[in-house]
Parts: C-alpha cells; structure tokens; sequence
C-alpha cells in the first residue's frame, strides 16, 4: 500500500479514537454479513427453484415452439444496445485489452446460463452481435447518432410484431406474454408513450393559453395525488366504460394506459424543472433573431431543459420499470406475479428467499443498467 492510501486511511477511517473503534466494528459487521450470506447462498440456499422454473422467469407461458422470435428479439435488443453503447463511449479511449476483456466477460456470462443446445447456439450468436455491434458504433459514431433514435422506434415496432404475431405469422394472445418478457414490454411501452406526453403536459403548463394551462395542471394534480395501485385498477375497471361497447381493450394496453397517465404527470413536473432552468435571455435573444414561439422551444428550450434534468427523467424510468410490479395485483402475471405462481407449486413452497433474491437481482441489473447509461450520456453530452 502506498503512501497516499495510508494518508487518506490514517485522515478519513482512522483520525481519531471512536472513528478508529466505529471503522473496526463496521468491518468486522461487513465481514460477518458477507460470510454469512456466502454461507446461505452456497450451503443452505435451494436454487433448484430456479433452474427448474428459469424459462417460466424469463417468458413465462409463451409458446415453446415460437422461442426462435423471443431469440430474435434479443439479438435485435442486444445488437442495438451494443451500437449506442459504442456510440456513446466512441469519445474514451480503449485498448483492445480490455476490449476482449469486456467481450471475454459478456460472453462468458451468457454461455454460463443453463439452457440446450440450441439456447447455447443462440447466446453464443448474441455475444458475437454485441462485439461486432460494439465496434461498428466505435468506428461510425457520427454516421449513427442522427439515426439512432429512429432505429430504436423502428425496432420497437418490429419487436411487437414479433412477439405478438399477426400480418401472416401466428398470433401469440397476451395472456402468454409473463414473466420478464412482459415485464420489459410494459415498461418499455410506458417509458416511451409516457416521455412525449410528460413533455406536452410540461409545456401546456408554462403556456400563455390559460385552457390549455389549466387542464395541464388540474391533470397533474389530480393524478400526482392518486396512488399508482388505484390508476391501475380504474384503467382495468373504468377505462372501458367510457369506450363504445363493441371496442374491448387488452387488459395489458388498459395497464399500460394506467402507467402511461401515471407516469407522465410526475415526468411534467421534472421536465418543468429543467424549463424553469433555461434563462429567458435566451429565449429574448432568439425572438429578436426572428425565430417564433416554436423553433425557439424546440430548438432552444427543450434541449437544454432536458439536459439539465436528465438524472430526474432516469430516476422516473426507473421507478416505473419498478411499479411493473404492481401489475400483479390486477390480474397480469409479469415478474413478480409470475414469481407467486411459482411459489405455489407443491415443490417449492416457502422457497421465498431464493426467488425473491433471484427477481431482485434481475431488477437491480436493469435498473443499474439505466443509471449507468444515463450517467455516460450526462458525460457525453458536457463533452
């Protein structure tokens, strides 16, 4: 250990007698806590829970014989998340080191998940999409950006078509669509409808028009003061009392209105912080220049409006991908409510830990994953 590291231990952990006693104690708690869960996860656990119900955490009742389009999907995912990834971090220097680490790490990761042959054959072309997919954003950051967005919403399309079938292909009903696969679908579905809509509901709440002003705010009030658990079960209950008769909504697009009106009343209000932000010189300087109200928000307004709330904006995707959960309490078996069905079964019952453990360790990874990604486009954006 080198000088500076024993400076900064003797300055921060051990400057004085009750620090010194409060950092050993807290070690020694710290090593106690990680050998005993060492201890439960390697001896006592029984992940036999997972292994045996892994496919049902992952897809749930989806067809077996149409796997092939959730491992199209995937690829798809995968190979665009590698491409912006690439993308964004075109500007840090990396070695081809750790470059193969990072491809040496991935890889192994997905071939170490249990599965047959034919999963394995299907991770294994995934780990090679997201290295080649890693590369081509590297080398062709410019090219890509501006077409990056699009080709998200694109692939999005082209996800659900996938997953749910139709035009020629065979439909998949939307009581097949549990665990993580539905999961990562209503969020994604929210996320995306509910950040437009929180942007309007924004700006109608600064307008000049005082209807439009108004029905923003009563809007944002009134659902900021109800419960997340009691949207979802009048968007199950209410929504189609006010739709004609012959108009049935799916129960999963009558949850994702729920969580689409939720969250965007909470995404208005943190992209009305980030307007507050921009100073209205800028605004005055671009109206002399002859722009009109609405090149200057979109042009000017917006975009650092947004930059300065990026960290909010995240932490709202975030706790939306979280109320997933809530789903389960109006009849969708997404992560959580598949989790229960499997904790009823005979076998494995009281086996709460090792699946709760399991399902919160998938959270945490996407959820992380997020805040990771925002954090790389706050630092490329200051750059």
């Amino acid at each position: 250990m080198t000088n500076p590291q024993l400076l900064w231990l003797r300055k921060n952990l051990f400057n004085t007698w009750y620090n010194s006693l409060l950092t050993i104690i807290c070690i020694a708690f710290l090593i106690w806590l990680a050998k005993s869960i060492i201890i439960w996860t390697t001896t006592q656990a029984q992940w036999t829970v997972v292994q045996v119900n892994l496919r049902l955490f992952l897809v749930g009742r989806f067809p077996q014989s149409l796997y092939w389009r959730v491992w199209i999907v995937l690829a798809i995912a995968s190979t665009l998340t590698a491409i912006t990834w690439g993308v964004f971090s075109s500007k840090q220097h990396l070695t081809k080191r750790q470059i193969a680490v990072y491809t040496f790490i991935i890889a192994g990761f997905l071939m170490g998940l249990p599965g047959d042959l034919t999963s394995r054959s299907w991770l294994l072309l995934i780990s090679i999409l997201l290295a080649i997919g890693f590369g081509i954003g590297r080398k062709f950051p410019k090219i890509i950006l501006p077409w990056l967005s699009l080709t998200w919403l694109l692939s999005f399309s082209l996800i659900i078509w996938l997953i749910g079938g139709g035009l020629g292909w065979q439909s998949v009903s939307t009581n097949s669509w549990n665990g993580l696969l539905l999961t990562l679908l209503m969020a994604a579905v929210s996320i995306v409808l509910s950040f437009p809509i929180g942007v309007l509901l924004a700006l109608g709440r600064t307008s000049n028009l005082p209807i439009i002003r108004w029905f923003s705010i009563l809007y944002i009030e009134i659902i900021r003061g109800l419960p997340l658990i009691g949207i979802l079960f009048l968007a199950q209950v209410m929504l189609p009392l006010f739709l004609p008769v012959d108009l049935r909504l799916d129960r999963v697009v009558r949850a994702i209105t729920g969580l689409v009106l939720f969250s965007a009343a909470y995404m208005a209000e943190n992209v009305r912080g980030g307007l507050q932000a921009v100073w209205r010189g800028q605004v005055e300087a671009a109206k002399a220049l002859g722009l009109n109200s609405l090149l200057v928000t979109i042009l000017i307004i917006l975009p650092q409006a947004l930059r300065a709330v990026i960290p909010a904006i995240v932490g709202q995707f975030i706790g939306l991908f979280k109320d997933t959960s809530l789903l389960s309490l109006v009849g969708l078996v997404e992560l959580t409510g598949i989790s229960r069905s499997i904790l009823a079964q005979p076998q494995f019952i009281g086996r709460y830990a090792e699946v709760y453990l399991f399902i919160g360790s998938i959270y945490w990874v996407f959820c992380y994953s997020m805040s990771l990604a925002s954090r790389r486009l706050e630092k490329q954006i200051s750059q």
